[in-house]
């Protein structure tokens, strides 16, 4: 039994991660209920858990998950007082149901409709992003806020409240036509990179909730190039993610120890993907309008360069740093800034930089923030502002080789 069951785990675990977002979408996209369609397939994997040990894992478990959850959503409204709403609701539920009783063939991705529903002029922008991360990937309040520098219980009452608004403004699942886009754009493409970001913070792959984010937000980063070929900034965004996975390989040693860029064996470089994100790179630019994605992936291609050729662009990278800053004002652009100046005017010049963002108080928590101060305060002979720094960025670290690596400079000072 135990050896059903943990098979019956594993494989609900491998489909939460692979199709939740699906799931979400097929379920919601009539009803508009996405914190219903939440409920229902949790309760459909409860229902898994406790039913697979006994009967064996089904041939198709995302279709005999999206059975029950339809069965849950329809206990759910038949529950309600009837009206004209629930029963139209009951209808579509029950027709659906029936459409797909014994559903072999592979589930319908619409997680990009449900994505540009998140992303809709009614709910306010600063959700958006966060709110597609949790209904398309199952990503919790306390990641996500993590993600945006953002107390976890702040997330997820807005989380909780956006739901609600999709709900009650009726809001439609569908891709918008192209001159509907607007603003939606900009919060999906967000959204598709904080995914990469969680995914590329799990360098060992050895944590569950992080597993395969990289490779999925990639995948939804070539969906969205495909819908919109022309897009300068979607295809910005994917030679992004290109270029950073191409390192994947060179970030761990073969003792599974951290190594930092500067640092990497470049023969361990994906030369392939590489390639492919400069043409993506170059076919962005090529539309004349720059923004945020883009920029950060010419940082990407000026590292890629710099390190494969040896040659030294402190300078260009400072350049791009200014541009994407008046762009982002964001102070994580601010500390990156900061350590390429340290390349040029030394670690005086670069402290300077950093304490004029220092009193961000996103960044009391963000371990790159404390790291970066300390390797700085370092190389101008502070030891113990340096000491401290380092321990700070050492609490804050979750990634057990990078707090070793973290240690050893804390050590050699």
């Amino acid at each position: 039994m135990d050896v059903l069951s943990d098979n019956a785990r594993a494989t609900a675990d491998a489909v939460a991660r692979r199709s939740y977002g699906k799931l979400v979408a097929l379920l919601a996209a009539r009803t508009r209920d996405v914190a219903g369609a939440e409920d229902a397939l949790s309760d459909a994997f409860a229902a898994a858990l406790a039913e697979w040990p006994q009967s064996g894992c089904p041939a198709n478990p995302e279709a005999w998950l999206l059975t029950v959850a339809r069965r849950r959503l329809i206990d759910v409204v038949r529950k309600r007082r009837i009206g004209a709403s629930v029963a139209d609701q009951l209808l579509v539920l029950t027709d659906e149901l029936v459409d797909h009783a014994g559903e072999t063939s592979a589930i319908p991705d619409q997680r990009l409709a449900l994505m540009f529903a998140c992303a809709h002029p009614a709910i306010d922008s600063g959700i958006r992003a966060p709110l597609i991360l949790q209904v398309v990937l199952g990503l919790d309040a306390a990641t996500i806020g993590s993600a945006f520098l953002m107390a976890p219980a702040t997330m997820g009452q807005r989380l909780v409240r956006a739901k609600t608004k999709i709900r009650q403004a009726g809001i439609p699942f569908r891709i918008p036509e192209r001159e509907g886009l607007g603003d939606r754009l900009a919060a999906v493409l967000e959204a598709i990179y904080a995914v990469f970001a969680e995914g590329w913070a799990d360098a060992a792959g050895t944590d569950l909730a992080r597993r395969d984010l990289a490779e999925e937000a990639i995948y939804l980063g070539h969906l969205v190039t495909e819908l919109l070929p022309g897009e300068p900034e979607a295809l910005g965004l994917l030679a992004l993610m290109l270029y950073t996975e191409a390192r994947r390989r060179a970030r761990r040693d073969a003792a599974g120890e951290y190594v930092p860029l500067a640092s990497q064996d470049v023969s361990l470089w994906d030369a392939r993907m590489i390639e492919h994100a400069e043409t993506l790179l170059h076919a962005a630019s090529a539309h004349g309008a720059f923004g945020r994605y883009q920029l950060e992936a010419a940082l990407q291609s000026a590292h890629v360069h710099r390190r494969s050729t040896s040659v030294a662009n402190w300078p260009h990278v400072v350049r791009l740093y200014d541009a994407l800053l008046d762009i982002s004002q964001s102070p994580v652009v601010a500390i990156n800034r900061a350590l390429a100046v340290a390349e040029i005017e030394g670690p005086a010049a670069a402290l300077a930089a950093l304490d004029a963002v220092a009193s961000d108080p996103r960044l009391l928590e963000y371990q790159p923030y404390w790291a970066a101060r300390a390797a700085l305060l370092a190389r101008t002979g502070s030891t113990l502002e340096a000491r401290h720094a380092y321990e700070v960025a050492i609490g804050l670290e979750r990634d057990p080789a990078v707090r070793r690596f973290l240690q050893a400079r804390l050590s050699g000072i």
